[in-house]
């Protein structure tokens, strides 16, 4: 069953056409003969210019270009990168909404249609903000990608209406069949370590459905999943946020959000990790039915919320803050001296990067709390 996208146009990832044209403009942008030497080191800086224009469509440009590109990423800046849980996405009948924790702006999703293509399995849409697309050339090529256009910073009837066209692309995506979808657990990164679910989120999946609750949610096939840094992606630029945030109302910068997928790229990752849970489960979503109205999906968040949590892998790192926060050794099993010396010293490099004037013990803080909070919510699941 295919879908009419002319009621979605304005959201929708562009078609196999838009997408050669979009490309076909982006291969003469300044930057491409950079990116092709990334990505093809051994070959001359015209080849990405050269692929960009003979690319016709969506599929072509994931498997020629993006899935090179991300796989350079993880050359150079992951040292292991790992997943498991896989059999919940092969075993699952028709599509699924893969409902994900959110560290990176572009990389949670990235890393998961590499997953895909490297197993031959169909890549998803992404939803994304677009705060994203206030840059021409990101917005060509993330367009490009299979990207859901989430509008953002509207009125509150305009969010409503926004939202409900959204729910309903969303839905009628999955159960025609016509692709998967990624979508963070909220809105914007997590940036103090705790992952949850806004509320708000289930709210709007639930707009496009009708009035059994158990059959809204059952055929959305809602997997959890968990993508775990061992380096959390831009650590110091959220704290400096938190920090700032404390005593003023924080104003991004212009470029800021480009600046955070540029760093998020290229920042040095340790390990990567992405558990891919079970399927939210009749069961599960029948318990959240008995509830009162507000408080079923207060229910289902709480569901997400432990399985992403439970999926989390902690590194050395959140023990490691955990302890310094603590004042104590209850984790020392998990690291050697030489990695606390080594993490101790990463800290302070962190806040060498920022202007001398912010409070360096209250920043020192915040980072630290970003790495050791993962720990507090594996604690609080017991």
């Amino acid at each position: 069953m295919s879908m009419d996208l002319t009621e979605y146009m304005d959201i929708a990832p562009f078609n196999d056409e838009e997408a050669s044209a979009a490309l076909t403009r982006l291969s003469v942008h300044p930057n491409t003969k950079w990116i092709s030497k990334k990505i093809f080191p051994n070959e001359p800086d015209t080849l990405l210019g050269d692929i960009l224009r003979n690319i016709h469509t969506v599929d072509e440009f994931q498997h020629v270009v993006m899935s090179k590109a991300i796989q350079w990423v993880i050359d150079s800046s992951v040292n292991e990168f790992t997943y498991e849980g896989l059999e919940n996405l092969t075993s699952i009948e028709g599509k699924y909404l893969a409902m994900s924790n959110h560290r990176d702006i572009i990389l949670d999703p990235a890393f998961l249609q590499l997953i895909l293509i490297k197993n031959n399995l169909p890549e998803t849409q992404i939803c994304v903000g677009d705060n994203l697309l206030k840059h021409k050339s990101v917005e060509l090529l993330i367009r490009s990608n299979r990207m859901i256009k989430v509008i953002r910073g509207i009125s509150a009837r305009e969010l409503y209406l926004s939202s409900q066209l959204l729910s309903k692309y969303i839905r009628e995506v999955i159960t025609s069949g016509t692709s998967s979808v990624w979508i963070a657990q909220r809105q914007g990164r997590t940036k103090d370590g705790l992952d949850t679910t806004e509320q708000g989120l289930l709210k709007m999946l639930d707009m496009s459905g009708g009035e059994d609750f158990v059959k809204n949610f059952r055929e959305l096939n809602i997997i959890p999943i968990s993508i775990s840094y061992q380096y959390d992606s831009c650590d110091i630029l959220k704290a400096r946020e938190l920090l700032i945030s404390r005593t003023q109302k924080y104003v991004k910068g212009e470029t800021e959000d480009l600046q955070s997928i540029i760093q998020g790229i290229v920042q040095k990752k340790g390990n990567v990790h992405i558990k891919f849970d079970k399927p939210l489960s009749e069961a599960e979503i029948h318990e959240a039915s008995l509830c009162d109205k507000n408080d079923r999906y207060q229910y289902l968040r709480h569901i997400l919320d432990r399985r992403i949590i439970e999926g989390y892998k902690l590194w050395n790192t959140n023990y490691m803050a955990y302890d310094i926060v603590n004042g104590g050794s209850k984790y020392a099993s998990e690291y050697t001296p030489e990695d606390m010396t080594a993490f101790k010293a990463y800290i302070e490099t962190l806040l060498g990067q920022v202007e001398p004037t912010l409070n360096k013990d209250e920043l020192r803080d915040i980072l630290l709390h970003i790495y050791s909070n993962p720990v507090l919510s594996k604690e609080n699941l017991l």
